[in-house]
């Protein structure tokens, strides 16, 4: 996969994806000229010279790629571009609301202050006029994305490379983690995402974290049917949280491969940056470990082979350890979160999925969520002992 189709987000992009959420080309290619107009100098002269509303657009931000050209310093210069644009309400989003421009000021300060790779950002747009919704605009980059559909276990680029490759990917991507989490006073870096009446230690900010996913679960099922297993879950984390959670660091929220883009199996850009929060840097390390093995369950279920040696618990903690000097704690809670909140997503898309027709909904509303043998098993406490004996495949 290379930049034409790197930058959508593809999490669950073929499911429940209602049509009015997409944008006509020529009318996106009126729009982001004029719109240009008015960032650009005088006399720059924007011109757009192509539009690609990609076809598998995702449920959170919709993308646009577009190539343009303008004057600057008295020279025509050539720029390929993304735009990142907030959904309509009456797309039903993924999500109750949708900061764009915290996730433009989120990757400004990371480029700013660590060697994370990130495309340069443009510009940000809180006017809805412009395209539709709030935005903003990057650079596009080139690279290979391990793919969600089909998921990368079960067949890809990723998947046929040796296992030296593989493991030089899994270690680049677990060292952006520890550049990531290295970044000082992440509260003053990133104001945005501070919260004033919590205080700036790893367990303030997981009760905090932890109290905002049951409010996002109580918003996803507000006009549908409830997840018994997921209430099961929202009052097995509430009642054991870790009381010693680390420091506080900015955690990228959504840190999986799936959003990274690599050449010779190296990162060469970190994207989807709209999960961003303040943390212990176990909730970015259990969510890469975890969303690794909900592919990798799948390719069980499939009669695939997968990669059972890929993103491993206990490599990915040592790695880090090594990196950083920090061991890992509680991960068995942690990805136990880490499988929860992706159900509470899942839950999301699927109830979507009914809502526009796409789907009928089951006698047990349970059977919404894809995972949903893999977090009863967590739950139980017996999924990482058979991870261990390969019975979980």
């Amino acid at each position: 996969m290379t930049s034409e189709t790197a930058d959508v987000d593809p999490d669950y992009a073929e499911l429940a994806r209602p049509g009015e959420s997409r944008n006509d080309p020529a009318v996106m290619q009126a729009s982001l000229e004029r719109w240009l107009g008015t960032v650009l100098e005088p006399g720059s002269e924007p011109a757009v010279t192509a539009v690609e509303v990609p076809a598998a657009n995702g449920m959170s931000n919709e993308t646009v790629l577009f190539d343009a050209t303008w004057t600057e310093d008295g020279r025509r210069s050539e720029h390929r571009l993304v735009a990142r644009i907030a959904p309509p309400a009456s797309a039903a989003p993924l999500f109750p609301s949708y900061d764009l421009n915290q996730q433009y000021e989120v990757m400004r300060a990371v480029a700013a202050h660590t060697s994370v790779p990130i495309p340069r950002v443009y510009w940000s747009e809180s006017r809805p006029e412009a395209l539709g919704g709030e935005f903003f605009v990057m650079e596009r980059l080139d690279g290979d994305v391990p793919p969600d559909v089909m998921p990368y276990t079960f067949g890809s680029w990723l998947s046929e490379a040796s296992a030296e490759e593989r493991t030089r990917l899994q270690q680049a991507s677990v060292g952006v983690l520890a550049e990531l989490h290295a970044m000082a006073d992440p509260h003053l870096t990133c104001p945005s995402l501070a919260d004033a009446d919590t205080e700036p230690t790893g367990a303030s900010a997981l009760r905090a974290h932890v109290a905002a996913q049951r409010r996002y679960y109580e918003w996803a099922t507000a006009d549908g049917p409830r997840s018994p297993l997921i209430e099961r879950g929202l009052d097995w984390v509430e009642s054991n949280l870790p009381t010693e959670a680390g420091p506080a660091v900015l955690c990228w929220g959504d840190a999986r491969i799936g959003n990274m883009m690599f050449r010779d199996f190296e990162p060469t850009a970190v994207l989807d940056w709209e999960m961003a929060t303040i943390g212990p840097r176990e909730l970015d390390l259990s969510w890469m470990i975890f969303l690794h093995r909900f592919f990798e369950d799948l390719a069980g279920l499939a009669g695939l082979p997968g990669m059972p040696d890929f993103l491993r618990r206990e490599d990915v903690a040592a790695t880090y350890l090594e990196l950083t000097g920090h061991r890992a704690a509680d991960l068995d809670f942690y990805t136990l979160y880490a499988a929860l909140r992706h159900a509470v997503i899942m839950f999301r898309v699927q109830c979507r999925a009914v809502a526009f027709g796409q789907a009928e909904l089951p006698a047990n509303p349970d059977e919404m969520i894809l995972h949903r043998a893999t977090l009863e098993a967590m739950l139980d406490g017996t999924y990482w002992s058979s991870v261990a004996t390969g019975s979980a495949r």
